[in-house]
Parts: C-alpha cells; structure tokens; sequence
C-alpha cells in the first residue's frame, strides 16, 4: 500500500519547480486518503490483470500448506516465489509471530514452498504499516520467479488537478517510488491523459521510452501500458499501480507486482469486484464509524477531535500539534449531519482509553450547529462523559447552539475560535 500512495503523491508533487519539497510534504499525510478507496490483495488484482491480456507471473492462491506446496509442484518452475497476501505494505522485512522472517521468499524446492506456508498461515505478520500486532496471514500466493534484468515503476491515477487520469513512471522501479521522487525527481516521468482520447500510441510509447525500454521491449512496453489503461476504465479504477514493471532475460516485459485502488461510488457497476473485499484486515472502529458515515482514523495521542470537513479535521490536528498537544483520532463528521450520529461519534471516540480530553469543531455550513448541540448535551448525559469537552461553534444557528450548550448544566468548556479551542484543549490535560 506504500507505494500506491506514495504514486499519488509523486502526481501531485511534480506540478510545481520544487517538487523534491513538495512531494515529501505530501506523503507525510496521504495517508489519510485512502480509506475512502477499495483495496484488492495482490493475487486479486493479478486475477483482474490476467483477464485484461496483462503479462504476470503464473500463480496460484493456497490457504493451506498443503495447497501450497501442490500448488508448486504444479506450477513446475526454475524458482518459486512465496508471498503472504495482506494489505499493508513492506512485506518483505516483516516479522511472523511464528519466528519466521520476511513475508516474501524464494525457493528451487518445492517442499520448502510448504514448510515456509506453514510458518506463515495462521500466523501474524508485522511490518512498518501494520499494526504493532500485525495481521493474521490467511492466503498466500505461490508464484513462478522470472529473473528480471530491469525493474521500473509505472502507475495510472486520477488526478484531480488535471481533471483526469495520469500516468506516472519512473526507470527506477522495485522501491519505494518517494525515495526516488525525494532524490532523484528527474527521473519521474508524467503524462497527462485525455478522458476522451485514451492513451495515445505516441503516449504509450513516449513513456515506454522513458522507462527505458529499447528496441523489439519499447513496443512491448506500450502495449502493456495501453492494457493496464483499458483495465483502469474497465474495473472504475481510481489507480493501478504496477511497481516493478520488469524486463526479463528472455525478452518479455512483465508486471510482476500490483496494486489496484477503486472508488466506493463504482459499487454499483463493480459487483463482482466489490465482492472480493476482505474486511478482515480493517480496524474495528473505522468500520463501526462507517455504519454512521463518520470517517475515522485513530492516531496515537490524547486530544479527540470531533470536526465537519476533513479539511478542518485536518487543520484541527495541526493547531493541536502547534500548542504542544498530541491528537487522538482525525473524524470527519460530514455535511447531512443528524443527532445520532453525534452520539455515536461520541461513543467511538469515548472508548478509546487514550482520550483525555475532547475538542469539537463545527464550522456549519450545511450543518445546523443546534443538531451538534443536542447532539453533544444527549451524549454527555448518556454516556457519563468524564473527560474535559472544549467545543467551538461557528456558522448556521450558532446562537441557538450557544444557547443549548451553556443551559445545559454541563462542564462544557466554549472556546471563540479554533485557535482558542487547542489552547483550552491543551490546557485541560495539562492540569
């Protein structure tokens, strides 16, 4: 997942002369986005790949270790590759709770295909982006390991400054695309898509080029980015990413690693493909959030925020990082807002044990700041709130709101601005 976030930062980061700067300021909180996005384990996106005449590795899935190792006598390789299939990136250099290292291991011998399946299913796998538990390794993919002589990056996004999708490559591909980005930017190579058009012959080839495919390969190359193009409009994807696109020894162009972002709005048209999400990998909080339309991310500090607009909630975390508090979650509330829906935010963020004190921030446009108010005295009094509450109100029936909250008989604490607000945020848990 590092490094399909990281392709939508490195999109944004080449708009402007310092995009070295910029490009870095960005991933420090991309991660923020894609949660809104399905994401598919890697042998699934592969599946789709395959069905599109894209060029992968032979593979099969197991779920045992016995299917794991038929699947490799199957699959009658050189070399095998065997990867646990989980979300979270950095796969490689993680840890099993079994004792075994790496989630991603080449063999010539089949037998250790299984012994090695065996240490990893059933098992937790950390890495730098799971959580300190890891997660609970339920699939793996056993696959053919093609040398490879050449490694690039390649990725199709949308990007929303260029009102469409854009392609992003790089001749330096099998690491993490920001490092690169951050060292080396002129080696990232953008191309603008027309909607309408497509991707163009001379588009495809241009890039191939800068991919640094040569001869009888540049050919090649192009036909695999106008596939991995037809599939990105053929599944309502939001970005597929391909990091490496490889070169082998005997002259074939292949996509040897996937990532396959989509927009929840497509869930109408992509019922087979929505099908395929595995939930189990989601925090349990962020899924109760999302049967209340609240959007939710946990962080590791103590000041919960409760805010309209994910560019307030944003801007909420800051000033609390600014007056030397730490945040506990960012929470979107959302514009059509209704009083359960404040009462639930208020149990989500209530039962995190590291909250000790809640900043709300309401800046009603759409939002009626009253409903907030009823909202916020019905989840004090339920929930025997026992945590200092600072809340700033501003925008549609404020003064109604203002009227609620101070005839409420509740210690709540009302601050005049944002600014104001982390302050006495701030202060409370200090005390």
């Amino acid at each position: 997942m590092a490094a399909s976030m990281a392709s939508q930062a490195a999109a944004r980061g080449l708009r402007t002369a310092t995009s070295k700067h910029v490009l870095l300021d960005k991933l420090k909180c991309t991660w923020l986005s894609p949660r809104r996005w399905l994401n598919l384990q890697e042998y699934q996106s592969k599946k789709l790949m395959q069905e599109s005449g894209v060029a992968v590795q032979r593979f099969f899935v197991a779920d045992t270790a016995s299917e794991a190792l038929d699947a490799a006598k199957r699959l009658n390789a050189r070399e095998i590759v065997l990867k646990a299939q989980i979300l979270a990136g950095g796969r490689g250099k993680g840890v099993f709770d079994s004792g075994l290292k790496g989630g991603v291991h080449l063999t010539k011998d089949p037998a250790v295909v299984g012994e090695l399946a065996n240490k990893m299913l059933g098992f937790n796998l950390t890495t730098k982006q799971t959580p300190k538990d890891g997660v609970k390794v339920k699939t793996v993919m056993v696959a053919e390991a093609l040398d490879i002589t050449r490694e690039t990056y390649f990725a199709i996004l949308m990007d929303r400054a260029c009102n469409g999708p854009v392609m992003v490559g790089s001749p330096q591909g099998g690491m993490d695309i920001e490092e690169v980005a951050a060292n080396t930017p002129e080696l990232i190579f953008k191309e603008v898509v027309d909607i309408l058009e497509g991707v163009t012959d001379d588009q495809a080839l241009r890039m191939a080029t800068n991919l640094g495919f040569k001869g009888p390969l540049q050919r090649q190359a192009a036909d695999q980015i106008k596939r991995l193009y037809d599939l990105f409009l053929k599944v309502d994807a939001t970005q597929v990413e391909v990091n490496p696109l490889g070169e082998t020894p005997e002259g074939q162009v292949v996509c040897f690693d996937a990532k396959i972002n989509f927009d929840d709005n497509a869930e109408f048209r992509q019922k087979a493909v929505f099908a395929m999400d595995d939930m189990t990998e989601s925090d349990p909080t962020e899924m109760e959030a999302a049967k209340w339309d609240l959007k939710y991310i946990g962080l590791d500090g103590n000041i919960a925020c409760f805010v309209n607009g994910a560019g307030l909630a944003m801007a909420t975390c800051d000033i609390i990082d600014l007056h030397g508090g730490k945040p506990a979650n960012f929470l979107d509330l959302g514009g059509g807002v209704k009083e359960r829906q404040v009462y639930e935010a208020f149990k989500l963020l209530t039962a995190d044990p590291k909250v000790e004190a809640i900043l709300v921030n309401i800046f009603g446009g759409i939002v009626n700041c009253a409903i907030i108010a009823n909202g916020i005295t019905k989840a004090c009094r339920e929930l025997e709130l026992k945590v200092p509450l600072v809340v700033r109100l501003e925008g549609t029936n404020v003064h109604e709101a203002k009227r609620i909250l101070s005839e409420s008989g509740l210690p709540i604490t009302a601050a005049d601005n944002l600014d104001d607000a982390a302050k006495k945020a701030v202060a409370a848990i200090q005390k």
